[in-house]
């Protein structure tokens, strides 16, 4: 039997792949769904959730899935409204229950009566945010130069100009990657190394500058758990 998690970019998948080596479960993140992820709500692509879905109603036929986790950002939004959005996207490809809280099973059924079980997942801190707000508020390594992003914030907004929290918790992980965690070697090829784009090398090679301990993994651990 086989557990399936899928996520909405590559850089989540890096990071949950981490994360379940991290707990020692035997889960496939698969490919990632990317989803636009400066996308507004109009929105947050229904249509690539429900063909991610529909490859795996696909797979349930040949492959023998157990379980299916789903996991996106909740960004600002509450958690109904993603589980509004979710349970929409699933009622389109399989028979199934509603689905009326995260960390949960449902079952759903496909073709020719093949079964499986889905729970999601909502990527947050505090009840906002996405991956780079997980990872700013689990960083392990002193941060001098992201955490001056406060003053440079300040400063902007006394101008009159505003940067939202999704885009300054962006910045900030850039800036503690770039500057506050390389090595003079790595900088010599930091796009690569030492960036969002190098993500990869980074969770291969410097996973401890991250606190895998963090109390704000605990729900995700959680997630994770019901499928090993």
């Amino acid at each position: 039997m086989s557990n399936i998690v899928i996520v909405e970019s590559k850089n989540d998948a890096i990071f949950m792949q981490a994360m379940v080596e991290k707990l020692n479960c035997e889960i496939q993140i698969e490919k990632p769904i990317y989803i636009d992820e400066y996308k507004a709500w109009s929105g947050l692509d229904e249509t690539k959730l429900i063909n991610a879905l529909k490859a795996l109603k696909a797979d349930l036929q040949k492959t023998d899935i157990e379980k299916i986790g789903i996991i996106i950002d909740l960004d600002n939004y509450s958690e109904q409204v993603r589980l509004e959005f979710v349970d929409r996207c699933i009622k389109q490809v399989f028979e199934a229950e509603s689905l009326s809280s995260t960390k949960q099973f449902i079952d759903i059924c496909g073709e020719n009566g093949t079964k499986a079980k889905l729970a999601c997942y909502f990527t947050n801190v505090g009840g906002k945010g996405e991956l780079e707000t997980l990872l700013k508020t689990i960083k392990a390594r002193e941060s001098p130069h992201a955490d001056c992003l406060n003053s440079w914030k300040t400063c902007i907004e006394k101008e009159g100009q505003q940067i939202d929290r999704k885009g300054f918790d962006k910045f900030w992980v850039s800036i503690y990657l770039r500057y506050d965690t390389c090595s003079d070697k790595e900088q010599q090829q930091a796009g690569r190394k030492c960036a969002m784009s190098g993500f990869d090398y980074v969770m291969e090679h410097k996973k401890d500058i991250w606190d895998w301990d963090n109390p704000a993994l605990d729900d995700l651990k959680e997630f994770f758990t019901l499928f090993c």
